[in-house]
Parts: C-alpha cells; structure tokens; sequence
C-alpha cells in the first residue's frame, strides 16, 4: 500500500559510500568464472559494462555455497551468474510474486522461466503471495534489482508493503544481507514517481527497509550518473540502460 513518506533518522547524505573501485578478475574468482560461463545470452553479456555485475556481486558478499533469493528476477540476468556463483552447494531461488503472475502479462518474468529448464540444479523458481515469501530454509542473500519500486505499483495488488519486507526479513539468517538496487528518482518525491516513471526516492527505501528491523550496512555508488535529472521514464531510449541508481546493502542483526 502506498505510505506518506517519512524522512529517515539517517539522511542519505550522511551515509558513506562504498568506494566503487574497478574491479579486476582474480584467479580462481568464482565470479570471472560466471561472467564467462558460455551459457549466458549475448544479449546480457553485451549489457555487463553498464550494470557492473561484478562490481555489485561483491559489494554484495554473495560466495559459492550461498543461498540467495532474486527477488523478482524478471528476464533473469543475474539469475545465471548467481547460479554459477554459488555454485552446486548453493541455492539461487527466482522470487516470482504471486500477484504479479496473476496480473502481468507472462512475458515479463519469461526470462527466469526458462533458466528452470536449462537444468541448473541449483536454480528453482518460487511462487508465492508477497506475504507468504518463504523459502524452505533460511537465506544468506536477498537480492533486489531495478524493482523494489515495483512493491508500490497497482499490479501488485496495493501489497501491503511493510509486511512484505518483514517476510524478506524473517527469510535470512540472523547477520544475512538484503540487497536494493533501484532507479534513483527526484530528491523529497518518496514514493511519488514508482508507476509513472519507475523510479524511487533512495531516502523512502531506506526509510521502509530499516523500518522492517534491517540495519544500514553500506552503499555502492558503481551505477550512479550525475547526468541523469531523475526526470525520465525508465525506457525512455535517452536514458534506458544509463539511470541514475542506488545500491543498498542492509543486514538482518545477529541477536
């Protein structure tokens, strides 16, 4: 459901970035190993020099054995190189709400389907309400990108949003990590241009994340782009792929 928009105690101007520094391929990097993994369609290969996949995956902690939820996987970019990733002792769920199932045409998480049927082990798709998100044992990673905005938007049914993210909170482990990458939207707008422009104020989400009991652990500024006024619908083709976006990283406490 849509909320009235609180400033957080915390204002995003005060948060320390994290140093978003090159990153070079190691020997041995699981990582470099799942960005080179044939498998991958030419068409994500061609789109890594502006989502950073590297970069992100570890800001983000994510190690072979993890368990992780993508949380909306859509076209399944990251769900592959998640998949490699963690490798066959981890798990990787894509997190299909059943709202959306119910109300977006099906060509929209399509994508993530079809992983489940290249026969990666490790991969599974879960169906279930918003709410209800549970998969069977606890995670080290929840992974959200370029749609925690989607949480505010009519296909999803005006979710009720704070106990959607506490169902997020209650499926990691004590000390996991919850990981937001959304399109960065006008300073003060809240949660103003979430269906119209498919963008979210950053100071809203850290307001509703740590609102569910997560702590602030960290910001990745390796998508930011100062040439973007935070104007523009998403697909616009003078923007579409160079947004403006913030990487959060939040963990459930240990106690």
């Amino acid at each position: 459901m849509k909320l009235l928009f609180l400033a957080g105690a915390a204002g995003l101007l005060a948060l320390a970035p994290v140093p978003s520094n090159a990153w070079a391929a190691r020997p041995g990097d699981p990582i470099a190993a799942a960005l080179s993994d044939k498998a991958r369609p030419a068409a994500d290969i061609a789109r890594d020099p502006l989502r950073h996949p590297a970069e992100l995956i570890r800001f983000a902690g994510i190690r072979p054995g993890d368990r992780v939820a993508d949380y909306f996987p859509g076209g399944g970019y990251y769900d592959r190189i998640l998949s490699d990733v963690v490798g066959p002792k981890g798990r990787v769920y894509g997190f299909i709400p059943a709202e959306m199932i119910r109300n977006c045409d099906p060509s929209e998480f399509a994508g993530a389907r079809a992983i489940a049927r290249e026969g990666r082990a490790n991969f599974a798709i879960l169906e279930q309400p918003l709410t209800g998100f549970r998969p069977a044992r606890r995670l080290d990673i929840v992974w959200s990108s370029q749609n925690f905005h989607d949480l505010y938007d009519k296909f999803m049914d005006h979710a009720d949003v704070t106990r959607a993210l506490r169902a997020v909170y209650r499926s990691l482990k004590p000390g996991g990590t919850f990981v937001v990458i959304d399109h960065v939207a006008e300073a003060g707008s809240g949660l103003r241009d979430t269906e119209t422009l498919h963008r979210i104020d950053p100071q809203a989400i850290l307001h509703q994340v740590e609102g569910a009991g997560f702590r602030y652990a960290g910001r990745s500024d390796v998508l930011r782009n100062p040439a973007d006024d935070h104007r523009l619908k998403v697909f616009d083709p003078r923007i579409r792929g160079r947004t403006d976006q913030v990487a959060f990283k939040f963990r459930k406490p240990l106690g």
